[in-house]
């Protein structure tokens, strides 16, 4: 991949890269470092991978009922009937630190966009889910951007 990623035009390498922050489970913390390490303007690495994620923020916080509803069918069908691991974390973040916590911790641990599901699934707010998640993803994807750029040059890989 990383071939092609080379010989591919830049708008085609931020298309993939915004693609890939949209992809649940895919979040900025995995695509800004995959887009400075292709040599691309970390600037516009932030900003596709940021929309990226949030639109699935987005879409997540809009259709929360049918996604739910759609997730409860498959946990029915796999026969998973207590909670996974990352709910119980994300649950146990919840109590202690509520919302703002869960938000800001999401991207390391479990991700933006489960953390956006359990808190709709604890009761959260959509408006504060999303909020929270946008700043949250905000400054997630400042830090892995700097990190990101100063690491690989520290390396030596850019």
């Amino acid at each position: 991949m990383l071939e092609w990623a080379e010989e591919a035009s830049a708008m085609w390498q931020y298309i993939v890269l915004f693609l890939l922050a949209a992809a649940p489970w895919m979040d900025v913390s995995l695509v800004v470092p995959l887009g400075v390490l292709w040599g691309l303007s970390p600037v516009w690495v932030s900003v596709a991978a940021f929309v990226g994620n949030f639109l699935l923020i987005l879409i997540l916080g809009l259709f929360f009922k049918q996604i739910s509803e759609w997730r409860q069918a498959r946990r029915a069908k796999k026969g998973i009937t207590g909670p996974t691991k990352k709910e119980t974390r994300s649950r146990a973040i919840w109590e202690k630190y509520g919302i703002p916590g869960l938000a800001i911790i999401a991207p390391i641990f479990v991700g933006t966009d489960i953390a956006a599901v359990l808190a709709l699934t604890f009761g959260a707010s959509k408006l504060r889910v999303v909020g929270w998640m946008t700043v949250s993803l905000a400054l997630w994807t400042i830090v892995f951007a700097v990190g990101s750029v100063y690491g690989f040059s520290f390396l030596n890989l850019i």
